[in-house]
């Protein structure tokens, strides 16, 4: 399963969830906090604790538990997406 930590007003998570519309690729959205460029608001404190457990406050943040991948970067997870989905 694919989970996308991101928020809707983010235009670096809009460029990772074109990409996963566009491969045709299921996934779970969290929403763990507004977009801001020092980290928005938390409007979800679970999620949020889930991404931050990753290791880092950033978005977009794709977790691939079916192969334990877990990555930063939307550059780096279209990437990634195109290699392994498409």
């Amino acid at each position: 399963m694919l989970e996308l930590y991101q928020s809707e007003g983010c235009p670096y998570c809009e460029k990772v969830r074109e990409t996963l519309s566009e491969l045709g690729v299921s996934y779970v959205a969290h929403n763990p906090r507004l977009p801001g460029d020092q980290g928005g608001a938390v409007t979800n404190t679970v999620t949020h604790e889930k991404l931050t457990a990753g290791g880092g406050d950033q978005i977009p943040y794709l977790v691939d538990t079916e192969r334990g991948v877990t990555m930063y970067e939307s550059d780096d997870i279209v990437d990634y997406l195109e290699e392994r989905y498409d």
